[in-house]
């Protein structure tokens, strides 16, 4: 279906006091469009690193990435920004919401940030509300939820914008494992009846067994 992320010789070097701490290595890998990917490995494999690296939200020490194409190394401050809200979205652990918000206002935000009016976008929300189920709680807080229904809320909001692709880190790690499987569930039915591009980093083989393929890391490195 033709590549939609690939990493090219990339490396990425934290420091640590006056000590220099290699946590990717060399990692080359292509996903193509459509798929279903997870990255998995041992605590401190660099897993999240890689994740945060392909969804611009970090800088590699040296190496490539190309989203659709397009080199991220290349891109000034302000393209790299509308990438990200419009060609990827962001589902995290702990879920990310503005507390004060209630369920359709988090999942709008998106388009706010992105200088767009929410009221062009009814049919849309109401029917991402719908596909997470959530259409009796659009008007209720995050601490009115539970936390399925608070991730269920991020997901929504990762959809909003249409985006290419959809990264998620540890998106069941704060859920109990009856909720986390109505979580995964919920990926696999937007990645095969959406079409969405998704990657995800898990420690967890049954989460990954919802996705095509997995992407293993150890010290740093893809074997």
């Amino acid at each position: 279906m033709g590549s939609i992320i690939e990493t090219i010789n990339l490396y990425k070097t934290f420091k640590l006091g006056s000590m220099d701490v290699e946590v990717l290595k060399d990692i080359n890998v292509n996903i193509e469009k459509g798929e279903f990917v997870s990255i998995m490995g041992p605590s401190g494999s660099g897993k999240s690193t890689l994740l945060y690296l392909i969804g611009s939200l970090d800088k590699p020490t040296s190496g490539s990435i190309r989203i659709n194409g397009r080199e991220l190394a290349g891109m000034k401050d302000k393209e790299e920004s509308i990438l990200r809200r419009r060609q990827i979205g962001f589902v995290f652990q702990f879920y990310n919401l503005i507390p004060n918000l209630t369920v359709e206002e988090n999942i709008l935000l998106p388009l706010t940030l992105d200088g767009k009016r929410p009221g062009k976008y009814k049919e849309r929300l109401e029917r991402i509300l719908n596909d997470v189920g959530l259409t009796e709680r659009r008007k209720h807080t995050p601490r009115e939820l539970s936390g399925g229904q608070q991730q269920r809320v991020a997901i929504a909001r990762a959809l909003i914008n249409d985006p290419d692709v959809i990264l998620a880190d540890e998106p069941i790690g704060n859920l109990d494992s009856k909720t986390g499987t109505e979580i995964m569930g919920l990926f696999k039915k937007i990645n095969i009846e959406k079409g969405k591009t998704i990657v995800q980093v898990t420690h967890s083989m049954e989460s990954a067994n919802y996705g095509n393929r997995a992407i293993n890391l150890k010290d740093g490195r893809v074997y």
